[in-house]
């Protein structure tokens, strides 16, 4: 069907511009051709994923009424171990640059017992979402920043090295007068004459010429910094006051609210100083509270929260007394997956359209053991596929920075040349599917394990050995790691 619509004429939300051209630029195909640089096969899960996040594209094309009915389709990898379902998720969040945690569902408790409940979920979404805008901004006005910090540091420096020994003139006053040069004002001190003005101006030229020469780098300089405390961080003490244990600390709380408005001395090389100037200036550029607001937006509008381990919340039924890490943390999830609102030190989050990600291995367990209601807040499901020798080959050389390629580059900063043939990634691949499918099958971190075995000789005497060539055949494989393989039980241990 011929689409007569004008794209431009589609309603867009006014309250969400970041991100919404990255993500339109991507297509399902070329979301899942990003992922095969990284990622080895399971073109179902990628599929599926890369449906999902255009789903959430085309939501945000619609009207507001029409938008707010439709909820994002919620995604349950089932694969073992080491097949790639973490990655997938975690490329997914770098590819649309989205924020993105992932948390094992078996590190929550049941509301009301003690441990991490489950809306810390959304809440350290919010973090990372605050910590991604926050580095955004701060690039924004980095130029600005490091302006105003050269000019604090030919302060700092023609205070300390042209007046360090006169004593008959205080440091802060110094400071006063020479700010007030620098800026040109009618309001100088009558301690500075007119010559003491010209003099100062010509230092202050000088020592500028020799910070853009980099011939002060080194230099030790005292500078003031605002004290690192935080009324976020207060806040947070607060909001979390209750329990004996936040209790006990309230001498500490009450230090920092007393630490807030000082200021503290440090001393530090010129270098040094102008990084740490930099970022003090930014953050003093950037409006928190802006900052605060485009992370909500982006936590509700684009958060993907990866749920690792969801099969070991599956209760056995043979539990006599109550299930606080298992049955219970799974009827908590249920508000937050379906949508609710979670309330934070910055401010309500609504989770109706977070997208999550729910993966586990289920050896023990099947996904229909999950209780009824928490298995239709997931309603696509993709099974991963193991991964035999082929798979394991192609993950040594394919994706991008592959485990060989990273061997290489680290042994080259030791001026050893490392290079694998063709044979030697069939073994490696071999040994390390069959010690998969004697013992645990856990996937493509096997072969780290198998590397490191053999590798490790080479590894070992690099230091001596600079200039020479090492080259991983079948011969130097099966020497390295082949008694391991044909012994069951030492493989077992070792492998």
């Amino acid at each position: 069907m011929k689409n007569t619509q004008n794209p431009e004429s589609v309603h867009r939300p006014p309250e969400l511009t970041t991100n919404l051209n990255t993500l339109a630029d991507l297509t399902p195909p070329q979301i899942v051709a990003e992922l095969d640089r990284f990622i080895v096969g399971q073109d179902k899960a990628k599929r599926a994923v890369a449906i999902a996040l255009r789903n959430r594209y085309r939501r945000l094309r619609l009207s507001e009424e029409l938008r707010e009915e439709i909820a994002p389709k919620n995604i349950m990898m089932i694969g073992p171990t080491g097949v790639g379902k973490t990655e997938i998720a975690r490329r997914v969040a770098k590819i649309i640059d989205a924020p993105f945690i992932k948390v094992e569902a078996t590190k929550f408790t049941e509301v009301g017992y003690v441990g991490r409940d489950v809306e810390s979920i959304i809440r350290d979404l919010l973090e990372a979402s605050i910590q991604m805008v926050r580095e955004e901004k701060l690039k924004e006005v980095n130029e600005k920043a490091e302006i105003a910090a050269n000019e604090k540091l030919v302060n700092y420096l023609v205070l300390q090295l042209y007046y360090k020994d006169k004593d008959h003139k205080k440091p802060a006053e110094l400071e006063k007068q020479v700010e007030i040069v620098e800026s040109d004002e009618k309001q100088a001190e009558p301690e500075l004459s007119p010559e003491e003005k010209r003099r100062l101006k010509r230092r202050r030229r000088h020592v500028a010429n020799m910070l853009n020469q980099k011939k002060l780098e080194e230099q030790t300089i005292e500078i003031d910094l605002d004290h690192d405390g935080s009324f976020g961080g207060i806040i947070e003490f607060v909001a979390s006051m209750g329990t004996d244990d936040h209790s006990d600390g309230f001498p500490d709380f009450m230090e920092s609210l007393g630490s807030l408005n000082r200021r503290r001395t440090r001393r530090l090389s010129v270098k040094e100083a102008r990084r740490v100037l930099i970022n003090e200036e930014a953050h003093k550029l950037i409006d928190f509270d802006e900052v605060v607001d485009e992370a909500l937006r982006r936590s509700e509008q684009m958060g993907v929260v990866f749920l690792d381990e969801i099969d070991k919340i599956v209760g056995n039924g043979n539990e006599t007394g109550p299930d606080v890490s298992g049955e219970g943390v799974q009827r908590d999830l249920l508000p937050i997956v379906e949508g609710s609102t979670v309330m934070t030190r910055y401010g309500s989050v609504r989770s109706d359209h977070i997208l999550f990600i729910a993966a586990g291995a289920f050896h023990n367990a099947k996904p229909s053991d999950l209780i009824p209601e928490l298995q239709g807040r997931f309603p696509l499901r993709v099974e991963l596929d193991s991964l035999d020798k082929e798979d394991l080959k192609e993950i040594l050389v394919k994706p991008h920075n592959s485990l060989t390629h990273q061997y290489i580059e680290l042994l080259a900063t030791e001026g050893v040349n490392l290079t694998f043939e063709d044979d030697g990634l069939d073994e490696i691949a071999y040994v390390a599917s069959e010690v998969n499918r004697r013992n645990e099958d856990i996937g493509a971190r096997r072969l780290h394990t198998v590397m490191e075995r053999v590798l490790e000789e080479i590894s070992f005497c690099a230091a001596e050995r600079k200039g020479d060539c090492f080259v991983v055949n079948r011969e130097y494989v099966q020497q390295q790691v082949g008694d391991l393989v044909e012994d069951e039980d030492l493989s077992r241990y070792i492998l």
